[in-house]
């Protein structure tokens, strides 16, 4: 039985735990996100002083990246077993020891290895990331609570490469890590004390799943990274990752709780807010891999200038996703992220088609990318969320961090495709496809009109108590 220590709020956590815990929750997504950053910037100068070839060096970015894709809906699953909260301190242990290695590494073997002990305590805070948030609010108020957790990760993601500028012109790059370990103490004292506590579903964790799961994705980016180098290899990688895929898919479908959700895959606002968010995501990295080569190639502006031309759009994109969860509250998400998708692909067309000659005319256009992006993100993220039942918070969390991922990868390797198959205009054309891809999303996103609940008849469906009913 539960004592009042543990027992599960049926409807958000009391203040003042709420705001421990949306730090707690914060803290943990932000350093997460952060080192993903901060080891791009740094690459350079860790191969060097490791003695390493580019080549090899990137080993550092992919076994982070990896680590995480294999593993995030398998962590997700572990944490409606053991619960939400479990796997946040495990993996937030796990990151922040991992972070240690990665500080006292000597070899270039030794740091990949600790990357991927970085990364699977990075997969335990972003799996359950969403499932946190929303045992956190009431269901009525989830929306400020997803819009909060955009603008952290909006903000880590634009300050990211500044920070690590900023630590390497003071220290070493071992410092990038090890400022990580204070830190990741301290939240370990608040987590520990105020995250909300979830319902367990008694099932045992399927191992061989797990393990399709992760060949499936470990092959499939593998391969998609290798077809964007022009490597023959990549239809092999693929070929493994679809045959894992039908496998996984045979043996999940019979499964009560599988860990591939495929139930939730079957409720059509949860799979169009999926689709939209891979949609989404792909025209995003897509844009922002093409834009520092057109404003440097194109347009012929400098390094200092470029980075501060890419800044409106991090900005106004941390600026819109609070206001744009608020209103998620009471307007339907798939108005705000039709809205917010097309603005987003008239910035993006209005960037490849005017003769950007002016600063200003660069800066009006990233922005409205910035708030498009951000108009759409925060309110499709709380339908994602709000559409499963609160027992599969964490395989819905797990999705929508896998959407993410899926959607950065499909864009980044997009545009070393259209780098390789038109290098003249590569610039305009990856602009005008992400455009594409916008609207693309947008129309999914309308999809959903007719399938959406308002807040307050999610919680009736959910039976959970609304603060507003």
């Amino acid at each position: 039985m539960n004592n009042s220590m543990t027992r599960v709020h049926p409807d958000g956590l009391p203040v003042p735990q709420r705001y421990l815990s949306m730090l707690a929750i914060a803290i943990g997504i932000a350093m997460s996100v952060l080192d993903s950053a901060v080891a791009n910037v740094a690459l350079p100068t860790i191969a060097d002083e490791l003695h390493a070839t580019p080549a090899a060096s990137v080993w550092v970015i992919n076994a982070y990246q990896l680590a995480i894709v294999t593993t995030l809906l398998p962590v997700a699953s572990l944490g409606e077993r053991i619960g939400y909260r479990r796997v946040y301190l495990a993996g937030l242990g796990l990151f922040t020891a991992g972070s240690l290695c990665c500080a006292l590494s000597t070899s270039l073997s030794a740091l990949v290895v600790s990357r991927v002990i970085q990364g699977l305590g990075a997969t335990g805070i972003m799996s359950v990331n969403g499932a946190l948030v929303r045992f956190t609010y009431p269901q009525a108020l989830l929306g400020r609570g997803v819009g909060l957790n955009a603008l952290v990760v909006s903000i880590a993601a634009a300050l990211g490469p500044t920070i690590a500028s900023g630590i390497l012109a003071v220290g070493p790059w071992q410092w990038l890590f090890a400022v990580n370990v204070p830190i990741g103490i301290f939240n370990l004292v608040i987590a520990s004390r105020a995250l909300p506590h979830s319902e367990l579903s008694g099932q045992p964790f399927d191992w061989p799943s797990a393990a399709l799961n992760a060949l499936m994705f470990g092959s499939f980016f593998i391969g998609i990274d290798y077809a964007s180098s022009g490597h023959t290899t990549a239809l092999g990688a693929i070929g493994i990752a679809l045959a894992a895929a039908v496998i996984l898919y045979r043996r999940e479908s019979k499964m009560p709780l599988p860990l591939i959700p495929l139930d939730l895959m079957r409720i059509p606002v949860f799979s169009l807010s999926v689709l939209t968010s891979v949609c989404s995501f792909a025209a995003y990295m897509l844009a922002f891999v093409a834009l520092p080569f057109y404003f440097e190639n194109t347009l012929h502006h400098d390094q200092v200038e470029t980075g501060l031309l890419m800044t409106p759009w991090p900005v106004a994109l941390g600026l819109a996703s609070p206001v744009a969860g608020r209103l998620s509250d009471k307007i339907p998400t798939a108005v705000l992220g039709a809205a917010g998708l097309c603005a987003l692909g008239l910035g993006l067309i209005l960037l490849a088609i005017l003769p950007l000659q002016h600063a200003l005319g660069i800066i009006l256009p990233m922005a409205l990318c910035g708030f498009g992006f951000g108009f759409f993100q925060a309110p499709n993220n709380r339908t994602l969320l709000s559409s499963a039942p609160r027992s599969r918070a964490g395989a819905a969390g797990g999705m929508l961090a896998a959407a993410r991922l899926t959607g950065m990868t499909v864009g980044a390797s997009a545009a070393a495709f259209i780098f390789r198959l038109a290098p003249r205009n590569a610039e305009t054309v990856a602009l005008l496809t992400a455009a594409s891809l916008a609207a693309m999303a947008a129309a999914v996103s309308l999809a959903r009109l007719s399938q959406q609940k308002m807040p307050h008849e999610e919680a009736a469906a959910h039976g959970e108590h609304s603060p507003l009913g």
